[in-house]
């Protein structure tokens, strides 16, 4: 069966290295040109793109599929199916109407929850406590396809988007090889979706990381951990950039008397410093947080960062360089 595979980024790259284990020709990988990256800006290729040239595929890397000559290319490889995973382009119905067993999509949530660019993500920042992979048809629409498989992921209380995205990408290259002979044989029936029942998983923006702490502790928790390693979350201390790596929220919280004591203290404020963390006033809660970057340093722990950045109850973090 010759196949047309579309992907991008890591977890794509991951699920391709597992479809070429199977008995089927990857014919061509489509994939999203090279693009500046790092402090120097120089071009780089995604990781679907570094693969398929070390096994030999074809690669194309159309700025838009949906052109008439892109669409050519795609129809002249002639594939029995198109898979496609985090591709980062919708799929015109020219392209869905060429493979004669369908497009076939691997998708990092239980659809119909969290369609959209960023599932992983908002999964853990909702406080889910498991995700998964969905195998599906591809339709017009975004991540509305019929059903063909799913297989649940847990989502450990310390999970971060960088170790749920590792999980998933291993789930989902599983997931695809055990769907498809299904397809093949038409032994693996299609099932509607129904209304989507979660927020759309709408893309990440580095503004996003920016911490807001008169939100509640436990949101602040999941941000940390959800956008954990991109976009990232950071505050402001002195005018200078710290990104928090690690907290969590205090699990003995505040006594009634403590609790008293610091009514009208302002989010963001540092209530408590430690040998190993420093403890910051929310919204609701207390959030202790072990794991910083210093703007222009290294990541280290909180207990390192105190060391050589003195700190000191009162001590105010807030979301500009504007000192508060």
């Amino acid at each position: 069966m010759r196949i047309v595979y579309m992907g991008t980024p890591e977890i794509a790259a991951v699920i391709l290295e597992r479809l070429l284990e199977e008995p089927y020709e990857v014919v061509l990988a489509v994939t999203q040109p090279d693009r500046p990256k790092g402090r120097g800006k120089a071009l780089a290729c995604s990781p679907v793109k570094e693969l398929a040239v070390a096994h030999g595929i074809p690669v194309f890397t159309p700025e838009k599929l949906r052109l008439p000559e892109n669409v050519e290319v795609i129809r002249e490889a002639a594939p029995d199916m198109i898979v496609v995973a985090a591709f980062g382009q919708i799929l015109p119905k020219s392209v869905l109407d060429i493979p004669k067993y369908g497009c076939i999509n691997v998708h990092a949530s239980l659809l119909p929850k969290y369609r959209g660019a960023a599932p992983i993500q908002w999964s853990i920042l909702d406080g889910e406590s498991e995700t998964g992979v969905t195998i599906m048809y591809m339709n017009e629409g975004l991540d509305t396809g019929d059903i063909l498989s799913q297989k649940i992921v847990p989502i450990a209380s310390d999970e971060t988007g960088g170790s749920l995205h590792d999980k998933l990408a291993v789930a989902g290259a599983e997931a695809l090889a055990e769907a498809i002979p299904g397809i093949l044989d038409g032994t693996l029936t299609a099932v509607p979706q129904g209304e989507m029942t979660t927020p759309y998983a709408k893309q990440l923006t580095k503004e996003m990381g920016n911490l807001d702490f008169t939100l509640p502790a436990v949101v602040l928790e999941r941000r940390i951990r959800g956008f954990n390693p991109w976009p990232g979350t950071y505050t402001f201390r002195e005018g200078a950039m710290l990104k928090i790596w690690a907290a969590t929220v205090c699990a003995d919280d505040l006594s009634e008397n403590a609790s008293e004591a610091q009514d009208g203290i302002v989010p963001g404020t540092v209530v408590g410093v430690t040998k190993t963390q420093f403890t910051v006033m929310t919204g609701d809660g207390l959030l202790a947080v072990t794991e910083v970057q210093p703007e222009g340093k290294r990541r280290m722990s909180a207990e390192e960062y105190l060391r050589g950045y003195a700190m000191t109850p009162g001590t105010v973090l807030c979301d500009s360089r504007e000192e508060v």
